[in-house]
């Protein structure tokens, strides 16, 4: 099986972990997921949807572009 094509980083482990050691249940419970999805998204595997990736980003007071970020070369910037 081919691994899609990642091209959103993710910080969720890092943020997971700085919260007290907050497992990857105890925020699948919160965000209302399974711990699969969760792992998923901490894999790469899996990039949210905007309301799961504004829930888990509510969970740790942060912003969703701070959990989640185009990685380089992905960007667009005609803004």
């Amino acid at each position: 099986m081919m691994k899609p094509r990642q091209e959103i980083r993710n910080h969720l482990r890092h943020y997971r972990l700085m919260a007290d050691g907050m497992t990857q249940q105890d925020l699948a419970d919160r965000v209302e997921v399974t711990r699969q999805t969760i792992v998923s998204i901490e894999k790469g595997n899996y990039n949210p949807t905007v309301v799961l990736a504004l829930r888990i980003a509510h969970v740790f007071g942060i912003s969703v572009e701070t959990l989640f970020e185009l990685e380089k070369g992905e960007r667009d910037d005609r803004d």
